[in-house]
């Protein structure tokens, strides 16, 4: 890019930082920071941007092969594109089947975003944070994680040469996404501590600018995410859902779920923005019990155990942000049990979708707005599935195997004899697997 088209402001005060800052909150008032772009002059300056998205669709190498850096002018447009680190990420797919709309009671797309390299929606966020990391003279990058961000910023750190250090709450993400860091060589500390513990920790770590911190609070990986809401109204040709809905662990994704769409509304590439439904789990819910009480205070709680071990967070980093972008699309927010959520992943799975926990919490979600009425029956809407579910065996194996963890849709495994007759005995005696859980 041959001009500056980006700037660094505090989300409560205005006061402009530097962009190369490893600092992220404001120097003034001490809240977070985001990046803007001057949409106009990116605009006048690149003529049709859809008609360039459509080009770079051809694209077979990177950066623009990628499904973040297509969207490169509205993402980091001052990041030079041979400073790109991309794998490339993006380019998932948006699922639409009958018996997931049966589940839910209404026309719903699945964005899973558990098909980026390392299975799920944080490569997107990485895939900028590390790039810009670099761009800024970064020697070495740190996060504190419940796993999938762990998993992304090692490897894109890889890809730059970056050393990078990872805090882990101990025994509380699942075995898959600890060997993801571990193989992609960061240096993984196992904290005695929950995922809010980790994430003290490492703004203790970065605070003195030495390493540069890759949570969501970083802005600049939040530039990056944008480009699922950003990527999925792309493939519905610009035309624009009733509702998103996105779980929420600590609220990084859904600011940059609306700070996409807005981008899009503000440039005239959609004519309409969506309402957002932001979904938990009862045993981490701190955004459902402030929009319950009208926002009115900012709630912290302890989480509890929970099978959405991505989204345990009593205090989420990006609260201000995600109240925003609520506030902005006439969004909601509501909670589903563990029992809900698995539920719902395995009637998603069984659609030939496989989807972790965490997005299962959003589909029991929709599945609850809908029997509410809160969501029509008549309204379409997309789904954000964040990661893969092979990242997560150890929670799915025990509800189809154990019967004490049985749900509506557990799939159990039949122990039969090594017969003809015994497996067409067997066969006969099984119901239709698309009416279970029914």
């Amino acid at each position: 890019m041959d001009q500056s088209y980006s700037k660094l402001y505090c989300i409560a005060c205005g006061h402009q930082e530097p962009v190369t800052t490893s600092r992220f909150y404001c120097s003034s008032c001490g809240d977070l920071l985001s990046v803007e772009h001057d949409l106009t002059a990116v605009a006048a300056h690149h003529g049709d941007l859809k008609a360039l998205f459509r080009e770079r669709l051809l694209q077979m190498q990177p950066p623009y092969a990628s499904g973040v850096w297509r969207y490169h002018e509205l993402i980091l447009p001052d990041l030079p594109a041979e400073g790109i680190v991309s794998q490339p990420e993006g380019n998932t797919g948006l699922y639409r089947r009958p018996a997931v709309d049966r589940y839910v009671g209404a026309a719903a797309w699945i964005k899973h975003e558990g098909e980026n390299p390392t299975l799920s929606f944080k490569d997107r966020g990485m895939t900028a944070g590390v790039s810009w990391a670099k761009h800024a003279g970064a020697k070495r990058v740190a996060c504190a994680s419940t796993g999938d961000t762990s998993a992304a910023m090692a490897c894109y750190a890889a890809a730059a040469d970056l050393p990078a250090v990872v805090l882990l709450p101990e025994n509380k993400v699942s075995v898959e996404q600890l060997v993801q860091p571990l193989s992609y060589g960061a240096h993984v500390l196992a904290l005695k501590t929950d995922f809010d513990g980790c994430m003290a920790r490492v703004k203790e770590l970065t605070e003195d600018g030495e390493i540069y911190l890759l949570n969501s609070m970083n802005p600049f990986r939040i530039e990056g995410q944008k480009a699922i809401g950003i990527e999925t109204v792309h493939q519905l040709d610009w035309q624009v859902p009733d509702w998103f809905v996105i779980p929420v662990g600590n609220a990084g994704n859904i600011s940059a779920l609306g700070k996409g769409l807005l981008t899009l509304h503000q440039l005239g590439l959609i004519d309409r923005l969506p309402r957002i439904a932001g979904v938990q789990v009862d045993a981490a819910n701190p955004m459902f019990q402030a929009y319950s009480e009208g926002w009115k205070r900012r709630t912290r709680m302890t989480a509890r155990p929970t099978v959405a071990s991505a989204i345990r967070i009593g205090d989420p980093v990006s609260f201000d942000k995600a109240k925003g972008v609520l506030q902005h699309f006439q969004g909601v927010v509501t909670e589903v049990s563990d029992a809900q959520a698995l539920d719902a992943k395995a009637a998603v799975d069984a659609a030939g979708i496989n989807i972790c926990p965490n997005s299962g919490v959003a589909v029991a979600g929709a599945k609850r707005l809908v029997e509410q009425g809160i969501i029509s029956r008549q309204q379409s809407m997309a789904i954000i599935a964040t990661a893969h579910g092979s990242k997560f065996a150890t929670t799915t194996l025990p509800y189809h195997s154990q019967p004490e963890a049985a749900g509506d849709y557990s799939n159990p495994p039949r122990l039969t004899e090594p017969t003809l007759e015994a497996v067409r005995s067997a066969l006969s005696e099984l119901p239709d697997a698309r009416h279970r859980g029914r």
